[in-house]
């Protein structure tokens, strides 16, 4: 099919991964009417901001950090566990920001990652029954019952597998009720580079790295504390600010198709002048604009080139008339269409077939978009589905989320580098260092956990290669949280870091109902580790052994 002949609904003609089957299929189309009737989540303006910034990371004038949960809950729709998520990316970035000088584009996992690809559609689960015997006891019997999808699709509660449609306007109300507070949180001053931060190391066991960690911090507060007294600057509306936008795989075509809107629909037109020119490729900015009601300077968060100030109100009278004429005269202008359920959605790894639905619904949207990557990807499927995906070769469009595994890494990622270095297409390539790594743990094999070594093995792995091969490692996609109990003491998921868990400590607060997270110290045990790369590559220096070695234990081997 040409891109002419692409609709939001054109996916339903092709075959279909990971779908989802609802018994009552009048109940679904009620709640789909609903769901296009209900306003976007985010706007066309946010979107095409985003992809902007992402042509920067493709061109490595910035650095890209996404982070979240594996899959949310409704339950985590509270102010305590956005509080500490949101924390968490935003002291990361500023750690990655001091180390690479770089602005840091901020992603986050969050108000929408609702649902979850599973290898099975079903599982095998326990269940008390009464004992035949007639005795009033029970025993238990394993029975067969749907795999949990996500909240969005059914309930983790093993009686509570079946889809229920409804469960996708609980997405819609909690993603809008969280994206809310975010905004509310980052309006109110939650960023502020110039609030006192809380940096505390009790927990690093290592005397070295507790040292190490503290000299990047009192530098880090000097600098903070210079940009306050030279500038007055109070941080966030500038480039590299705390702005936070979010993302979630699209899984649910049917949810996506009902949030997918044109941008010559009434609530998502402009009627205002095209952005001044910047340093990042015109094509890549051809749909950002400031937007009535905005603040010109935040409009332009990437721009060198800041836009003239207001002018007078006789001149913007004239000017939005013109304007006006401008927008109809052009109203033949090619028709984009926006997801405005996020302002980045990903294909995953299971769900990326050439001639499959969702790479159908993806050549279709205006969206920057991101393609899990990894050792079952030949390096011609990357070339044919860049070319799906993005015809026109616009920077910043697709990030390529590599998820190989420590182990695997230096052997697939080299191949798929040269294969997209033979085209045309600018790509962000981005590490995702937790999916390739997870494993079972040893004192309780029902347990997913990731070891800390594996995690910053692949990272350092992958930004070998990429230096090697010429081209840049954009960024890292970590599974993460700052969510703590209510002693106060941070997830026991994921093995190793400078607080030296071990795997019989995961049971203390093992608390994820789908894939283990870094927790809190684990996430900035990373982000130091990214700012002694990045800081090192921008010096010609090479990365400090004492932040490489120790993290990864001191034999160089996962804790045991």
């Amino acid at each position: 099919m040409s891109i002419k002949e692409w609709t939001p609904s054109s996916w339903r003609e092709k075959p279909i991964a990971q779908d989802v089957i609802y018994e009552d299929k009048a109940h679904l189309e009620k709640v789909l009417t609903k769901l296009r009737r209900l306003p976007p989540l985010v706007s066309p303006v946010e979107i095409d901001r985003l992809r902007s910034q992402l042509a920067d990371v493709a061109a490595g004038k910035a650095f890209l950090l996404q982070g979240g949960d594996c899959a949310e809950l409704f339950d985590d729709c509270s102010s305590d566990p956005i509080e500490h998520k949101l924390s968490l990316i935003l002291l990361m970035s500023l750690i990655i920001l001091h180390g690479s000088r770089l602005p840091v584009v901020r992603i986050a996992r969050i108000a929408g990652q609702y649902a979850k690809p599973r290898s099975k559609p079903t599982e095998m689960v326990d269940f008390e029954v009464p004992d035949e015997g007639g005795s009033g006891s029970t025993k238990i019997e394993k029975r067969e019952v749907l795999s949990f999808r996500g909240d969005n699709v059914n309930g983790y509660d093993k009686s509570d597998r079946n889809p229920d449609p409804e469960r996708l306007l609980g997405a819609y109300f909690h993603s809008t009720a969280t994206l809310n507070y975010i905004r509310t949180l980052l309006l109110s001053g939650f960023a502020d580079l110039h609030k006192p931060l809380d940096w505390s190391f009790s927990h690093v066991r290592s005397p070295e790295i507790h040292k190490a960690f503290s000299a990047v911090i009192e530098s880090l507060q000097d600098s903070l504390d210079f940009m306050k007294v030279a500038t007055g600057a109070v941080g966030g509306g500038e480039r590299g600010g705390m702005e936070t936008v979010d993302l979630h795989e699209a899984l649910l075509l049917e949810y996506e198709e009902a949030l997918t809107r044109s941008d010559q629909g009434s609530t998502s037109r402009s009627f205002s002048p095209p952005a001044s020119k910047s340093s990042t490729p015109a094509v890549s900015r051809s749909v950002s604009q400031v937007r009535v009601g905005t603040n010109s300077e935040s409009a332009y968060p990437h721009s060198p080139v800041r836009p003239p100030k207001s002018p007078s109100l006789a001149n913007s009278l004239a000017n939005s008339f013109s304007d006006i004429w401008l927008e109809n005269t052009a109203s033949k202008k090619t028709e984009k269409w926006y997801n405005t359920s996020a302002h980045f959605i990903w294909i995953g790894d299971r769900t990326r077939q050439l001639d499959g639905a969702h790479v159908e619904y993806f050549r279709g949207i205006a969206n920057p978009i991101g393609i899990k990557t990894g050792p079952s990807m030949k390096p011609e499927e990357i070339v044919r589905i860049l070319d799906i995906v993005n015809p026109d070769r616009i920077p910043g469009k697709v990030t390529l989320i590599g998820r190989y595994g420590a182990d695997k890494v230096d052997q697939f990622l080299p191949a798929h580098i040269d294969a997209v270095k033979a085209t045309d297409h600018v790509v962000v390539w981005q590490c995702d260092a937790m999916h390739g790594n997870t494993k079972s743990s040893q004192t309780d094999p029902s347990l997913k956990t990731r070891h800390f070594v594996d995690v910053i093995t692949e990272i350092t792995k992958s930004m070998a290669i990429h230096r090697e091969k010429g081209t840049i490692l954009g960024g890292v996609h970590l599974e993460l949280t700052g969510e703590v109990n209510e002693e106060g003491y941070s997830v026991t998921e994921c093995i190793g870091g400078s607080m030296e868990l071990e795997d019989k400590d995961l049971s203390f607060n093992y608390r994820t109902h789908c894939d283990p997270r870094l927790n809190f110290e684990q996430g900035l045990d990373v982000a130091f580790l990214l700012a002694d790369h990045l800081r090192s590559k921008r010096k010609g220096e090479q990365p400090k052994d004492i932040l490489l070695s120790s993290l990864r234990g001191r034999s160089g081997q996962p804790q045991k």
